[in-house]
């Protein structure tokens, strides 16, 4: 008996110091409604922003592109769908990352995104937790998404996605990075999947907006901690954040 105490004792320690180091957080820049609402302004480097995570997604400054960070490097999808590594400097006004530990792993073959997603939704331990997801493998068709840089006064992003330029891969190699969040964060992130996309040549990508599955490896990372950093700008401070966007919400993801 004493010594299963002692081995739980262990474990809770194990726990508390993996949780201590800032592994298991989930760290964002801003609110999904914020964005929503126009706020494109940058309010965080890049450089900060990998303190904080070696793993996530985001845009940047002006809404300029799409932002995947993998393995501890920054990209930028660009509005014409170019990928290029992205300098410490430049500023993100909305992203989410977390340190990247392998938690759960499952292949899968022949199905598409929302079949995988609902598999997925069957073995995770709750519902009410943020997962950092990873899918890498084959991919018979993926259809993305950027944005190229916005100019001031700037239109709400369901104006912007309206127009957004798309593109289409077929039977390529390559990585979604994203999360899934939990329903209760409605305004303040996105609930469910939340993909980019690279090749895996690094040259090419963006937002997922819809992918058929050749053969893939899901590693899930389970990101129990959450914290988020709020803009310092009066425009933040200022704008009417009460507007359930949960519609527009969907047009821009979908």
């Amino acid at each position: 008996m004493k010594k299963l105490v002692l081995a739980a004792c262990a474990l809770l320690l194990q726990g508390l110091v993996h949780a201590a180091d800032g592994r298991d957080v989930l760290m964002q820049v801003s609110t999904i409604d914020a964005l929503m609402n126009g706020l494109y302004d940058g309010e965080l480097s890049i450089g900060e922003l990998k303190r904080h995570g070696d793993f996530g997604i985001g845009t940047f400054d002006a809404l300029d592109g799409e932002m995947v960070v993998l393995d501890g490097q920054c990209y930028q999808v660009r509005g014409d769908g170019s990928v290029h590594v992205v300098d410490d400097a430049r500023t993100t006004p909305f992203a989410t990352v977390t340190f990247f530990d392998e938690d759960q792993t499952a292949a899968f073959s022949d199905v598409d995104l929302a079949q995988l997603q609902q598999t997925l939704d069957a073995r995770l331990p709750s519902e009410n937790l943020f997962y950092a997801i990873r899918i890498e493998g084959v991919f018979k068709k993926v259809r993305t998404r950027s944005v190229p840089a916005q100019t001031k006064p700037y239109r709400p992003l369901v104006e912007v996605a309206r127009t957004q330029p798309e593109f289409e891969f077929e039977n390529v190699r390559g990585v979604m990075v994203g999360f899934r969040a939990p329903p209760f964060v409605k305004g303040v992130n996105v609930p469910g999947y939340h993909l980019h996309f690279l090749t895996e040549d690094r040259k090419a990508g963006g937002h997922v907006l819809e992918a058929a599955i050749g053969e893939v490896t899901v590693i899930v990372d389970h990101t129990p901690d959450f914290y988020m950093q709020l803009p310092r700008s009066r425009a933040f401070q200022e704008v009417d954040l009460t507007k359930d966007r949960e519609a527009e919400l969907y047009e821009v993801e979908k």
